[in-house]
């Protein structure tokens, strides 16, 4: 009820910058949260209603009830260069005991950087970390800023599910002896989960979960358990994944899109042995950020999927067995929106990069 409260209270300080939308459920408005944010990549709720938002170059804020944006002190050192820097942030259920929160970041490694999952213990007054230790690291680091990935998901069971991108190395993307291009799934404490699908086979790297990512930057646990990922294509073939268990899918041997030179990629679109997207883009929407719906304010958006595009500005809205893009959520505040989250309350926020801004959608009226 707390948590709930303060929503409440930052709802009624941000009507004078609301702005109205049409949508498929009629009107919307959307609350400028928190402005002014440099390169914003995430954020997540804390029970008191407060909310941590990441920005790529290093720095965390945190925005309170009454809408002031606070600098939180502590935060590891980050490789910021190209995509990398200071990325996810989750906040897990157990927070009110442990007041534990997890972040991705590019870390410095012999060779360059790659992605890590940091643990850390936030302040009472929210003011500064603690304990911070990086508690799992990809193997062997790499030149060059793309492709970490790096979108945190805490299993039903407590695990940590973790994108990582093939940091630009296509072929890397097939060898289990890697962590590039894979979904992980880790404990709490950086080790080995337990029933983890290449536990025991030799030359694999036992973190990973799935495999044949090219830079998955979304990442959600849809309202039956299931995991779900979005991931940038090349040329085209950005796709919708529904995660399986030890599942290849199929990067860079088969894709929906072509390589940037206008070259084909890999064999085609398809291979035995190698999964197929629940839904591609082409052209490419550049997605980032994805969040599957309760139905607590929009009862008809129940189950939905949301993901933010970079490239054209908008959010999408999918469903149905067979996945299709239902509806664009659209306006000038839509810009390269880089991560998408639903509150407690039910309503949907967003980060938008280029705004610099965090907003909120609820009923109109």
């Amino acid at each position: 009820m707390r948590l709930i409260a303060s929503l409440a209270l930052m709802l009624s300080a941000s009507f004078a910058t609301a702005q109205s939308i049409s949508t498929s459920q009629g009107r919307v408005a959307v609350d400028a949260m928190a402005e002014g944010l440099k390169k914003p990549w995430s954020f997540g709720f804390l029970p008191s209603g407060d909310v941590l938002i990441t920005e790529r170059d290093g720095v965390m804020k945190r925005l309170d009830s009454a809408g002031k944006v606070h600098r939180v002190s502590g935060v590891p050192k980050v490789v910021a260069q190209g995509q990398g820097g200071l990325l996810d942030v989750l906040v897990p259920r157990d927070f009110a005991q442990t007041r534990q929160i997890f972040l991705t970041l590019a870390h410095k490694q012999s060779g360059g950087a790659g992605t890590a999952v940091a643990r850390a213990r936030l302040s009472e007054d929210g003011g500064r970390l603690s304990n911070v230790r990086v508690i799992f690291e990809i193997t062997r680091g790499s030149s060059g800023g793309r492709h970490f990935g790096s979108r945190l998901v805490e299993g039903r069971d407590g695990t940590l599910y973790v994108t990582v991108g093939d940091r630009g190395d296509r072929p890397s993307a097939q060898d289990l002896g890697r962590h590039n291009g894979s979904v992980l799934r880790i404990t709490k404490s950086g080790q080995v989960a337990s029933g983890n699908p290449f536990v025991g086979r030799a030359g694999a790297e036992p973190e990973i979960w799935s495999y044949g990512h090219r830079n998955p930057q979304g990442m959600a646990m849809d309202l039956s358990g299931g995991l779900w990922a979005v991931e940038h294509g090349a040329k085209g073939g950005d796709e919708v994944n529904r995660v399986r268990k030890g599942a290849n899918f199929g990067w860079p041997v088969i894709s929906y899109g072509e390589h940037y030179s206008g070259g084909k990629i890999g064999e085609g679109t398809s291979k035995s042995g190698m999964e197929q997207p629940a839904y591609y883009w082409d052209p490419s929407i550049a997605p980032s950020g994805m969040m599957i719906y309760s139905g607590k304010m929009w009862p008809n958006w129940r189950g939905h999927i949301f993901i933010g595009s970079l490239k054209f500005d908008y959010i999408s809205r999918m469903s149905g067995n067979t996945l299709k893009e239902r509806e664009k959520i659209k306006s000038n505040r839509t810009k390269r929106v880089r991560d998408v989250r639903e509150a407690p309350d039910g309503s949907i926020w967003f980060l938008s990069e280029d705004r610099g801004a965090l907003y909120r959608m609820r009923p109109s009226g």
